[in-house]
């Protein structure tokens, strides 16, 4: 029987076997077991090992009969036999050397190459799968780490939503605190306002934190109910809640019922709706903060003035409507002008020609002098049509309306100006207007402009400029006319009134 694999008879000592690795001995050691001689533990296992085995008895004998050729002595008689002896003894030696599995050095070493290449094969096969092994955990801990930084990022969000929401409950809280007190955030006025809007952001923050922090009224804290001093403070804060409640009340009336020229009722009534609320807190000293009283107040302020400037846009949207329909119609006039003077030139045109047909020089030169008459008005239709300064400026006063220590300076591109006054005096007044001037200028936009500018601290409606009255006397307007050089060829400081007069003569006004 065969030594396992890898096992060998230790060179130092042949009575046991060492593992050999492939390219060392170990400390692996055992006995070598007894082994019974038999032809088929001789036989050679496979077709190489009996090849291994020729090629060593081959080498032994050799090596034997070379060794013996100098130090063996065999007789001429008998050599036969000695040769059988010593063909025995190689047997011997060779069956020793297969069943202890030594081979000659040639094989060893190849051996020896084969089990280093299988080696380093193992070697880069454990080193490929390591390798492998390594990246599939690298990348799973990269995934873990990819999952682990989600769910913090979720943590957060989540974090993030819950101080969210109990922001909103302390803000719900808080909203529902302020409300008890008649506080709400009400739709304001100012709102709209891009100008007003962050201070009234500002005023209303002011007032929710003096209601939350219980500055906007004060009562007496030594107050006793049923000779209890508990029940006193409950008391005391059931009034003061009450009561406060009211002037909120109050308070976001006057603001919602404010309008752009009543402010100052609207504040006058919250001044006494504090009063009255001091009077019925009087048992427990209860008082509308000051401070407090003054932001309510600017909360109406600012619904006023936002309105006011609402006002003054409609006017003024009003008043460049009404510029608008002023200059169409003028546009219109100068157009209707201008086509009946070219059908009447065409006319005349005509029955010249006729006329000098006919040999009628008198005739022709009437025409002649008419055709030249419509073409300077034609002339002066183009002028005023393309000269959009051109004008009539007027100063007119209604004294049985607004008496005599005010006028209305404006102007009209109109062909017939007096229309436009005319128009000035309709069912909007009691009376018809009275006409102190009424003069073509060149650049009557820049008369009038002038005039108003002198006349600007006098003005009766600063809101809306386009409303051109002014509390000034006729006598103060041609004083200042004949100041800047103005052209003007007749100006009446007195006018007849004649509606307001005849009213006065018959007793209908007192």
């Amino acid at each position: 029987m065969s030594a396992a694999a890898n096992w060998y008879p230790d060179p130092t000592d042949p009575s046991i076997l060492r593992y050999w690795d492939g390219a060392s001995w170990t400390e692996h050691t055992h006995p070598v077991a007894p082994v019974t001689e038999t032809n088929a533990d001789r036989e050679p296992v496979s077709r190489r090992e009996s090849r291994r085995a020729e090629k060593r008895a081959e080498q032994s004998t050799a090596d034997s009969a070379a060794d013996a050729s100098p130090g063996v002595d065999v007789p001429f008689f008998g050599a036969r036999k000695r040769a059988r002896e010593l063909g025995s003894r190689v047997a011997e030696l060779e069956d020793a050397l297969e069943r202890y599995g030594i081979l000659d050095l040639t094989e060893l070493d190849a051996e020896k190459n084969r089990r280093r290449m299988e080696i380093a094969e193992e070697q880069s096969r454990w080193q490929q799968e390591l390798e492998s092994r390594s990246a599939q955990e690298e990348a799973r801990a990269a995934s873990v780490r990819a999952a682990l930084a989600e769910v913090e990022a979720q943590l957060l969000d989540r974090g993030r939503e819950l101080d969210g929401v109990l922001s909103q409950i302390v803000g719900v809280r808080q909203t529902a605190d302020i409300q008890e007190l008649g506080l709400y955030d009400y739709e304001h006025p100012a709102e709209a306002s891009a100008d007003l809007a962050t201070r009234l952001e500002g005023v209303r923050s002011r007032i929710k934190a003096a209601v939350r922090d219980k500055t906007a009224a004060r009562a007496s804290s030594g107050f006793t109910f049923n000779g209890s001093e508990a029940q006193g403070r409950r008391f005391v804060s059931d009034m003061t809640k009450i009561l406060l409640r009211a002037y909120n009340a109050e308070a976001e009336n006057c603001v919602k019922t404010v309008r752009a020229g009543n402010l100052a009722v609207a504040q006058a009534r919250l001044s006494k709706a504090v009063e009255m609320i001091e009077r019925q807190g009087k048992m427990i000293t209860l008082t509308i903060d000051p401070d407090y009283h003054h932001l309510r107040l600017t909360e109406i302020q600012l619904a006023n003035q936002h309105l006011q400037a609402l006002q003054r846009e409609k006017e003024m949207e009003r008043a460049r409507r009404e510029e608008l329909r002023e200059q169409r119609k003028a546009e219109q006039e100068l157009a209707r002008e201008h086509e009946r003077l070219d059908k009447e030139k065409a006319h005349y045109t005509a029955t010249l020609a006729a006329l000098e047909a006919n040999g009628d020089a008198e005739g022709a030169q009437r025409l002649r002098a008419r055709i030249a008459d419509v073409d300077r008005a034609l002339h002066d239709v183009d002028y005023r049509a393309a000269n959009i300064r051109a004008g009539y400026v007027y100063v007119i006063s209604n004294r049985g309306a607004f008496g005599d220590q005010m006028v209305k300076i404006g102007m009209t591109r109109r062909l017939e100006p007096m229309d436009r006054v005319n128009e000035l005096g309709d069912a909007s007044v009691p009376f018809r207007f009275d006409v102190h001037a009424l003069f073509f200028a060149d650049d009557a936009v820049g008369v009038e402009s002038m005039l108003h500018q002198v006349f600007s601290d006098k003005r009766v409606n600063r809101i809306n400029l386009r409303r051109e009255f002014f509390y000034v006397t006729p006598e103060e307007v041609l004083l200042e006319l004949k100041a800047h050089a103005v052209e003007i060829l007749e100006f009446r400081t007195e006018v007849a009134s004649e509606e307001y007069l005849a009213s006065v003569a018959a007793g209908s006004v007192g």
